[in-house]
């Protein structure tokens, strides 16, 4: 189940809408493979979206049970060290979780990246009532 209230109350920017539908065309294939274990809630029942919009950024996948952004990074991050520390901020500031995966580990042992999602504190299971504890 979605948290509904944290999920629309995110800032968003309408004007990033062509580009967000355009890099989920794309398709690069570390975001399709783990798309392939997130989505329609095949991972712990979660809800999350793909090149989601928050503020002024596009996040490569959102969690919205536990507001939880997961970025893959590829060789283009290698250049982009800043903007995503800024990024990061920006995300963490809301409240959000960020989880960087290295695109390598997703294409060379997918099993151990969706492991250590699986374990990762910030995507554990609700408490009563559906609220999440929130990992330190």
């Amino acid at each position: 189940m979605r948290n509904s209230k944290s999920y629309f109350t995110l800032p968003f920017n309408p004007h990033l809408r062509e580009r967000a539908r355009e890099l989920r065309k794309a398709g690069y294939l570390c975001e399709v493979l783990l798309w392939k274990q997130l989505h329609n809630n095949k991972f712990k029942q979660y809800d999350f979206d793909r090149q989601k919009i928050i503020g002024d950024y596009i996040v490569d996948f959102f969690c919205g049970n536990c507001n939880v952004v997961i970025e893959i990074d590829g060789k283009s991050h290698d250049k982009k060290v800043s903007y995503d520390k800024i990024r990061d901020c920006y995300l963490e500031g809301l409240g959000l979780i960020v989880i960087h995966i290295p695109a390598m580990d997703i294409l060379n042992d997918l099993n151990s990246v969706m492991s250590m999602l699986h374990n990762h504190p910030a995507l554990r299971a609700p408490l009563q009532g559906g609220e999440f504890e929130r990992a330190e």
